[in-house]
C-alpha cells in the first residue's frame, strides 16, 4: 500500500486526489496532508483519512486542531509544508499547492531523493534549473499531474528522447478565444472565472483566461521533458479532447486523447508504471464530432509570448514572470485592477527586471519577493 502525502488537500486538485485515493482504498493510504484557509474542510479530511500529520496555514488554526484531532501531528505556515515535504513518511509527494508556495517543499522533497506528483506548476516555472540539477544529483523521481503534462509523459513512454521532434501542447483557449484586445478591456471577473471546459481553482482558471497557464505550460515542460523552447508548440484546441501531442522524428504524431477529468492524470501519476481501474466517464469519440486545431493568438494574448520570452532569456526571468503574474492575478481577483491590467503589468515587469545567474534556492525567493514589489508599486496595490 502506497503512502500519499497531498500538500494543497482542500483545492481542487487535491480533493480529486483524495477522491481517487478513496475509491481505492486497498492501494492507498493517506499519510500527511495541507491547507492554507479552509480549515473546516481539511478537519472533514482529517477525520476520514486519519493523516499522520497536517500543515495549516497559520498556528492557532493548529491548535484547534490538534485538540479536536490528538493522533495527528500539526504544524503550520511554509517552514510546516517544507518539514512534511523533507520528513514525513510517504511514497508519493503530491504537490498541488498554489503559486510560489510550492516551490520549496518541491525542493526539500527532490533534495531528500522523495517521489513528487506535482501539480504545481510554478515550482519549475520559477526553479526550474535548481530542482532539475537537484534531481539529478539524488535520483528524486518528478511524475508530472498537469493532464498536458501526463499526456507528453505517456506518449513519450517506449521510446528515445532523441526521437522527439516536437511536443505539441493544447490549450482550449480559455473563455475568451476569439476575442480582440479591445473587447477584453471590458470583461468582468464572473467571465473570467466562467472556463468552457475545466472546473479549477480561480488563479489558473484566470491564468487560462489570459493564456499565462499555456506559458508556465511551456516553460514547465522545458524543464519535465528537457526540450528547446523551439521543440514546444502550443495549439489551440477548444474541445479539449486531445490533452497533447509528441511528434516524433519520422512524422508520426502521438497523442493522448480523453474527456476533460483530471482523475486520469492523477491516477497515473499515483499508480505509475501501472494503469489504475476506474469507473469514470469514457471517451466515445461517435459522439465526439469534429476536433479542431487553432494557432494561438499571441498578439491578443501576450502572456503566452512572455513565456516564450522568458525561457529563452533564462537566468531568473522565468521567475520574476511568475512572481508579477500571481500579484497581478491576485488584485484582478480581489477587484482592484482590470483584466487587460494583468498583461501590461507583467509587460512592464519583463523590462524592469534584472536577472541573477545561476541562482540558488536562496536568491529565486529574493527575486520573487523584490519582483512582488515592483508590480505591486506598478499596479498600485
Amino acid at each position: 500500500m502506497k503512502k500519499i502525502a497531498v500538500l494543497g488537500s482542500t483545492g481542487s486538485i487535491g480533493t480529486q486526489t483524495l477522491n481517487v485515493i478513496r475509491e481505492n482504498p486497498e492501494k492507498y493510504e493517506v499519510s500527511a496532508l495541507s491547507c492554507r484557509s479552509s480549515a473546516p474542510l481539511l478537519a472533514e479530511q482529517i477525520e476520514e483519512f486519519h493523516p499522520a500529520c497536517a500543515a495549516t496555514g497559520d498556528q492557532e488554526t493548529a491548535r484547534k486542531l490538534a485538540e479536536r484531532f490528538p493522533e495527528t501531528r500539526f504544524v503550520w505556515g511554509p517552514q510546516g509544508l517544507a518539514e512534511i515535504a523533507a520528513e514525513a513518511e510517504y511514497d508519493i509527494l503530491l504537490n498541488a499547492l498554489v503559486g510560489m508556495s510550492g516551490l520549496v517543499p518541491t525542493y526539500n522533497a527532490v533534495s531528500a531523493g522523495r517521489t513528487v506528483a506535482l501539480a504545481n506548476k510554478e515550482t519549475l516555472v520559477a526553479g526550474g534549473e535548481l530542482i532539475c540539477r537537484t534531481q539529478k544529483k539524488t535520483g528524486a523521481r518528478i511524475l508530472p499531474v498537469d493532464s498536458e503534462h501526463s499526456a507528453i509523459f505517456q506518449c513519450l513512454k517506449g521510446y528515445e528522447k532523441s526521437q522527439v521532434e516536437k511536443i505539441l501542447l493544447t490549450a482550449s483557449g480559455g473563455p475568451f478565444r476569439g476575442k480582440t484586445t479591445e473587447e477584453l478591456r471590458s470583461v468582468t471577473l464572473a467571465e473570467a472565472l466562467d472556463h468552457p471546459r475545466w472546473k479549477m481553482g480561480s488563479k489558473i482558471t484566470i491564468d487560462s483566461a489570459t493564456l499565462m497557464n499555456k506559458g508556465f505550460e511551456v516553460i514547465e515542460a522545458k524543464w519535465l521533458f528537457d526540450l528547446k523552447p523551439e521543440q514546444i508548440e502550443v495549439v489551440v484546441h477548444p474541445e479539449s479532447i486531445v490533452h497533447s501531442m509528441v511528434q516524433y522524428c519520422d512524422g508520426a504524431v502521438m497523442a493522448q486523447l480523453g474527456v476533460p477529468d483530471m482523475a486520469i492524470p492523477i491516477s497515473f501519476a499515483l499508480e505509475y508504471p501501472h494503469r489504475l481501474r476506474n469507473a469514470q466517464q469514457r471517451l466515445d469519440l461517435k459522439k465526439t464530432g469534429s476536433l479542431t486545431f487553432e494557432e494561438p493568438d499571441v498578439r491578443t494574448f501576450r502572456c503566452l509570448q512572455f513565456a516564450y520570452d522568458a525561457l529563452r532569456a533564462g537566468k531568473t526571468y522565468c521567475t520574476a514572470l511568475n512572481a508579477a503574474n500571481e500579484v497581478a492575478v491576485g488584485a484582478f481577483l480581489g477587484g482592484k485592477i482590470a483584466f487587460c491590467d494583468i498583461t501590461d503589468c507583467l509587460d512592464e515587469v519583463m523590462q524592469r527586471h534584472r536577472p541573477s545567474e545561476d541562482a540558488d534556492l536562496e536568491e529565486l525567493m529574493r527575486v520573487d519577493a523584490q519582483t512582488r514589489k515592483t508590480a505591486e508599486s506598478i499596479l498600485e496595490v
